[in-house]
């Protein structure tokens, strides 16, 4: 009994051997909040990802049956013996966001879908055009209304039947006359019938039959009744009733204005769905944008004239050449227009402008132009260059001519629904005054607000009390974990991993499951130390409903909170693998052989720097104003580290990715990139680069490593092809290539392995049988140096090749500093889709740091502690300094505050996000942070420096 007790307690883990675990047995607690830590390439994700979740997921998916599993695709079964305890398992990481920008917080969160239904049933429609609310009624509510006016009212019965229509309408006033009908009301005066009535044709009239004259007074319901009826026949279901000394009363029988004749189809929860025709706007087909070409992008240096290259779109570079058509265009718009090729673009007045960039509006002009079959003067009706690249855009069949294209596009909101998505109908329903789009672009916080004092009828709050009820407690959730500051509108996409993890972990606690195992993957990234308890309390929240929730993390607020710690280690990659300690973080710290207990306890610190390093010059940022950025002016220190600190959402990202970055990168790199909205940045000859350090893959496919990456692979081509061997095979370095015909294995085109599609079960990859899975033809691998072939130096792990190539010096200075930065243990061919994050942004950071540097270089880094244990944070922190003490600048934004505490400056934003984010309210060395009373920042840092 007590050995089933125990299966019931713990997930009970034996030879776990994925990736490189070494053979782990490991019993996990069950229903408990467990951290798995480790140094970053230990074996963490491929203990709880690549064998917990994989499996926990095999076996559910085991239990459907083979008609449904083929719709799911088979699970391969990983690596280990037998794991015993297990529930089914749910996987919260970062990859699986959704990168389709259709996708937004409202439909991920399913909240949207509330809303549509909300607004389907309790909406009140209004006229696109007047914006005069609209009712259906039936005949015996119209009856009903038009009976509670006062008693001997005199009213008239009017059907509309032409509103706003040209023309003489003769046969209509003889069909009237002939149903027996008396006096008209046309263009608001009355006629009888029986006169003649002339109507000029060209004037657009409003024509209304008198059906009825009544008295208010009891006893008239039968008859109001049958004249009302007779009413919506001749006019389409719609009434008017004129209330004599009073205002006339609107009816209709279906959503439609009386006044503009706009009619809207009925309401229904697709109506307000951006993702279905019924809703969408028919210009953008609900994406709100379109890609559209973009001015300054196609001239992007306005100081310079034609004749000199101001136009840089594609096709049109070569209107430099005097023997291109695109000249002999030009010229013959300067004569016909009179201005010179050679004034700055800029000095043009704005006729000129416009007319080469919107064109002559169908004005012919003489092209003189001497071709290769001789010379001849063209008609040519210039279409301005938006129009002619657009044109091209659309014929080309070439994707990198489109590709190409693209570059000079920009995304504008769409001008028929201004960026909201859906048709004007939709927009018009509004529930408390708000469209669907307004409540959408508000903030959680705001939304949450808006909710709790929005006040219905009570039959809206019959039929919507329940959708509320949902949406309510949905947004409480996102607010728990700390995600007040995002709108629904928000695209999926422009989500920082972080983000879109807690929105899923906020999704899950919606569905209120118990039983399961939740995996996450470092929940903690982009969030504020201030907002992590929100994190931990949800976390423990999903722990007390009854699940297992396993986090990999290295958070050290969540490693205190936790039940249960497991530390994987010693090392990374070959080194790494074996359980060095568990327990909770009390024996952990006591344990003299975890890393993560050294750092936990205060054995090993990251050290404060002694003095903070003097600024050499500034860069000043004036009136940022991108997203929610109050019109700032910030100053950035040269020649230092600078950290930008914040709450999530205060507007870190917009200033220095969207802001600085960008506008750094046209300047500098010529990238043809559209920065944030500023007025300007000052300072920026002070700098001849800007390097931005990103976690986003450095290749999409297999092909591409870390040796292709970093360069070093082209350096040991070239060793090779140097060798005698392959001198008397007359090789050259083409031959140690993969990627190209020669020396690769033909047999699988230099990948090593083979896709075979199964149908029913997963796509299984084998080795290639010809080659084995090295890559190469054997004549290529009969090539070695100092006894390895190239096959052999790519399989080697950054270590061995630092001893391997030691006395090659152009080869062991990049391999130092990819040790450096804490990667000993990747293979130089390991493919870079296996790579995560954090190692893809330190392969960059290597790369970097083994070019010759120029001092004057700006490195951007955005959250570079992403998946990084305290003993690579502290390699990252060494490296990050060694950059500046160059004379570079480093810009990083960052929560971390080992980080943080040694860097030289801070920019701290806030006080919060979102709307009341966007100021800076402190800056300074980390020890005048600390003193600032409102910085949160400042509070956190101070307990750090006071260690």
């Amino acid at each position: 009994m007590s050995k089933n007790n125990d299966k019931k307690q713990y997930i009970r883990i034996r030879g776990a051997n994925e990736h490189n675990l070494k053979n782990i047995d490991l019993d996990i607690p069950r229903n408990e909040l467990v951290v798995l830590t480790g140094l970053s390439g230990s074996g963490k994700s491929s203990l709880a990802f690549d064998t917990i979740y994989a499996e926990g997921q095999r076996r559910y998916m085991e239990s459907l049956s083979s008609y449904a599993r083929q719709f799911l695709g088979q699970m391969e079964k990983p690596d280990v013996e037998s794991i015993e305890g297990l529930s089914p398992a749910i996987s919260i990481d970062q990859k699986s966001t959704n990168r389709n920008p259709r996708s937004t917080v409202g439909t991920v969160t399913e909240i949207y879908d509330y809303f549509r239904l909300l607004y389907a049933r309790i909406g009140i429609p209004h006229c696109p055009k007047c914006g005069k609310e609209i009712k259906k009624q039936t005949v015996d509510q119209m009856v009903d209304q038009i009976l509670e006016l006062p008693e001997r009212t005199k009213i008239q019965l009017l059907a509309p039947v032409v509103r706003g229509r040209k023309g003489t309408h003769a046969k209509l006033f003889e069909r009237a006359k002939k149903s027996g009908y008396v006096r008209v009301r046309v263009d608001g005066n009355l006629y009888e019938l029986s006169e003649e009535i002339t109507l000029d044709k060209n004037i657009k009239h409003n024509i209304e039959i008198i059906v009825d004259r009544l008295v208010v007074k009891e006893g008239i319901e039968q008859r109001l009744t049958d004249s009302i009826e007779n009413v919506l026949a001749l006019a389409e279901g719609l009434m008017i009733v004129d209330v004599i000394g009073g205002e006339p009363m609107n009816f209709s029988q279906s959503f439609s204005c009386p006044d503009c004749g706009i009619s809207i189809d009925e309401i229904e929860p697709r109506s307000f769905s951006f993702n279905n025709p019924f809703g969408a706007c028919p210009e953008c087909f609900g994406l709100g944008y379109k890609m559209e070409f973009d001015e300054d992008l196609m001239i992007p240096d306005k100081n310079l004239s034609i004749s000199e290259g101001a136009i840089a779109v594609m096709g049109w570079q070569s209107c430099t050449d005097k023997k291109s058509f695109t000249y002999a265009i030009l010229d013959a718009l300067s004569k016909e227009y009179d201005f010179s090729l050679d004034t700055p673009f800029k000095e043009y007045p704005k006729k000129i402008q416009d007319v080469l960039i919107h064109g002559t509006c169908g004005k012919e002009l003489k092209v003189h132009y001497r071709g290769q079959r001789g010379e001849g003067v063209y008609d040519v009706a210039f279409e301005g260059l938006i129009r002619n690249v657009e044109r091209r855009y659309r014929e080309t069949s070439s994707e990198t001519m489109k590709a190409e294209y693209e570059e000079f596009m920009c995304i504008t909101p769409c001008h028929a629904c201004g960026g909201q998505r859906l048709k004007p109908g939709a927009l018009a329903v509004t529930v408390g005054d708000k469209n669907i789009s307004e409540v959408t672009a508000m903030s959680i916080e705001k939304l949450q607000i808006f909710l709790k004092q929005l006040q219905l009828s009570k039959q809206q709050q019959m039929i919507g009390g329940q959708i509320l009820k949902e949406i309510n407690a949905r947004i409480q959730f996102l607010m728990d974990v700390g995600l007040n500051y995002l709108t629904l509108a928000r695209t999926t996409g422009s989500l920082s991993g972080g983000e879109a993890q807690r929105i899923r972990l906020a999704t899950q606690i919606g569905s209120g499951l118990v039983g399961v195992a939740y995996i996450l993957d470092e929940p903690s990234i982009g969030l504020h130390q201030r907002d992590n308890d929100k994190l931990l309390g949800t976390l423990r929240h999903l722990r007390d409903l009854g699940n297992s929730v396993i986090v990999v993390e290295h958070d050290e607020d969540t490693m205190l909170a936790a039940d249960y710690i497991v530390d994987i280690g010693p090392g990374a990659g070959e080194h790494g693998g074996k359980v060095v300690a568990q327990g909770n973080a009390k024996e952990i710290m006591e344990n003299k052989n975890s890393i993560t207990g050294a750092y936990l306890s205060g054995r090993i610190k990251i050290p404060v720097p002694e003095k903070r390093m003097q600024p050499t010059g500034w860069l000043k940022v004036i009136g940022a104003q991108e997203n929610n950025l109050k019109n700032i002016d910030v100053e950035f220190p040269l020649g230092v580290m600078t950290c930008v600190t914040g709450v999530s959402g205060s507007g870190k990202s917009s200033l220095v990715n969207e802001i600085l970055y960008k506008r750094l990168a046209k300047e500098l790199n010529r990238a043809r990139t559209i920065p944030g909205k500023h007025k300007d940045i000052e300072g920026i000859s002070q700098l001849d680069k800007v390097i931005n350090i990103d976690q986003s893959p450095i290749g999409r496919t297999p092909r591409s490593n870390p040796a292709t990456y970093t360069g070093v692979f082209d350096l040991i081509r070239d060793l090779f092809a140097a060798t005698p061997d392959a001198k008397a095979r007359g090789y050259k370095k083409g031959r140690f290539s993969f990627n190209v015909k020669g020396g690769r294995c033909e047999a699988c085109a230099g990948d090593g392995i083979l896709k075979i599609e199964m149908h029913f079960l997963p796509d299984v990859y084998v080795p290639c049988e010809v080659c084995g899975g090295k890559r190469y033809n054997r004549e290529t691998l009969e090539v070695k140096y100092k006894g390895k072939s190239i096959y052999d130096v790519l399989d080697m792990t950054v270590e061995e090749a630092l001893h391997f190539f030691e006395n090659v010096p152009s080869i062991r200075r990049k391999m130092e500093t990819l040790y450096d930065v804490g990667l000993s243990y990747i293979r130089l061919g390991q493919p870079s889709t296996t790579l995560s994050g954090g190692e893809a942004q330190r392969i960059k950071l290597a790369t970097e740091l083994s070019k010759r540097s120029t001092g004057k270089t700006i490195y951007i880094l955005d959250e570079p502690t992403t998946g990084l244990h305290f003993a690579d944070v502290h390699k990252l922190t060494e490296i990050l300094r060694r950059l500046s003490s160059d004379g570079n600048t480093v810009v990083v934004i960052e929560h971390n505050l080992d980080v943080i505490k040694t860097a030289d400056y801070i920019i701290d934003i806030g006080p919060e996000g979102g709307d009341k984010g966007g100021t800076v309210i402190a800056k300074g060395t980390p020890e005048e942070v600390a003193k600032n009373p409102i910085s949160y920042t400042g509070k956190y840092i101070d307990a750090m420096l006071r260690k």
